[in-house]
């Protein structure tokens, strides 16, 4: 089994903290992504959408996307639980984990493409997405301040992959200088929190 990662990218670091989570160990490989490993042919035939991480597995079934890498060590390691520990518990983690994939991440992730230096030389940068994005991103980090005013973690009383996944989007943030207010306090203590946890530095 091994784990294709490539260090500075959100999504292989959320598979990261969730292994640490559940102490489970997986040889890494890194992927230079910037240097476009993950588009060439060997790669592609693990993953034709290029994307990392990917876990290969000895069979050499190779399964992609954070999340569906995630659910399979859940069904591997069931504890802790960190997709939920019944019919509502998990529902309320998938909502929530689809909230910050779906608004946040993909808003960071628009305002990174369009708009990061670093990407201008693999993407077709259109400038115009950057700033709605980055709206949309800040009125995201109101909104789960109010919500952690009435909870400890994102989806409820326990840590789940809502937290993993929102802690590497705002951390990711910083690369195009996009961070919660310092007013939003109940974000602030979540996340310091978050960040006190062990596995937040896998």
């Amino acid at each position: 089994m091994k784990l294709y990662d490539f260090k500075q990218a959100p999504n292989p670091r959320r598979v990261r903290i969730f292994l640490a989570e559940k102490s489970v160990s997986v040889p890494l490989e890194q992927v230079d992504i910037f240097s476009r490993a993950n588009r060439q042919p060997p790669f592609l035939a693990k993953n034709p959408l290029g994307g990392i991480p990917v876990l290969e597995l000895d069979d050499g079934t190779c399964i992609a996307e954070s999340v569906a890498i995630c659910r399979y060590f859940e069904a591997l390691h069931p504890e802790p639980p960190l997709f939920g520990r019944d019919a509502v518990d998990q529902a309320l983690i998938e909502m929530w984990n689809r909230r910050v994939e779906l608004v946040l991440l993909n808003s960071i992730g628009m305002v990174w493409g369009h708009g990061s230096p670093l990407t201008a030389k693999v993407v077709q940068q259109i400038p115009a997405n950057v700033e709605p994005n980055r709206k949309r991103a800040v009125i995201f980090l109101e909104l789960l301040d109010r919500e952690l005013a009435t909870r400890e973690f994102v989806a409820g009383t326990h840590i789940s992959i809502a937290d993993i996944s929102a802690l590497c989007t705002i951390d990711f943030a910083k690369m195009v200088e996009i961070a919660p207010d310092p007013s939003l306090a109940n974000v602030a203590r979540w996340h310091a929190t978050m960040s006190a946890r062990p596995s937040a530095s896998a």
